[in-house]
């Protein structure tokens, strides 16, 4: 078992933290955009647009889902080795 972390330590982790947050956000609304594009900028019925929303907002949510866990589970690939 280790000490207290020390406040670089804390620090950092604070970064990684509102970095896999923030680029997951970005990628959410990517997606989101993607996926619903069709039922924003086209003429659709209702059924077919709440579809399309939908998608998107499974999209956009496996696709925030993901980035946080690769950013902050998943070890980084160190180049060389």
């Amino acid at each position: 078992m280790t000490g207290p972390r020390s406040q670089a330590d804390r620090d950092a982790l604070t970064v990684e933290i509102v970095f896999a947050v923030v680029t997951g956000a970005l990628l959410a609304a990517v997606l989101f955009v993607a996926v619903a594009s069709p039922a924003l900028f086209g003429e659709l019925g209702r059924a077919q647009e709440t579809a399309w929303r939908t998608a998107a907002a499974i999209a956009a949510t496996a696709g925030f889902v993901h980035r946080v866990i690769r950013v902050l589970w998943l070890p980084p690939r160190r180049k060389g080795g």
